[in-house]
């Protein structure tokens, strides 16, 4: 286990008690450096949207957690906030949470000439993403060579 894998992996088991109990969703939990600076990200949602009130309460309890346990070597910053409109599917429960929607796909390989792709989503597995284009066919993606599957947004 890498140390990002292991801190995202030990900040979600810090995280996730405080979100159960107001009753939220965990969606990720990421650590990445930008630029020179090193950033711990916890996203949280709840059913009719996260507010920023709801944001801080969860901030301020992660942030006394991570002192407590000071497990992290380097300095970050603490970021929690919303996954956005635009977030990507990750988690099996954001894919099951998502059939029947429609999807769009990024590929790192062109399949048939392209790189993108929208449609509902259709099935998942540990291999594979199924979605149905808009002539009804359906088109099967290897997870492998997907970079990116999001829900489409309209505006």
């Amino acid at each position: 286990m890498s140390r990002r894998e292991e801190y995202e992996s030990k900040t979600e088991f810090l995280i996730q008690p405080i979100v159960d109990a107001k009753g939220y969703e965990l969606v990720d939990v990421e650590y990445v450096k930008e630029g020179s600076n090193w950033y711990l990200r916890a996203y949280v949602d709840k059913p009719g949207g996260i507010t920023i009130n709801d944001l801080e309460s969860v901030s301020r309890e992660l942030s006394d957690k991570l002192d407590e346990e000071d497990f992290i070597q380097d300095a970050y910053i603490l970021e929690v906030s919303s996954p956005g409109l635009d977030r990507p599917l990750k988690k099996d429960k954001d894919f099951d949470r998502s059939i029947g929607e429609e999807v769009e796909i990024h590929l790192y390989r062109a399949v048939d000439g392209n790189k993108q792709y929208v449609g509902l989503l259709k099935s998942y597995n540990k291999e594979t993403i199924t979605i149905e284009n808009q002539d009804g066919n359906e088109i099967n993606f290897d997870r492998v060579n997907i970079s990116l599957i999001r829900l489409t947004v309209d505006f």
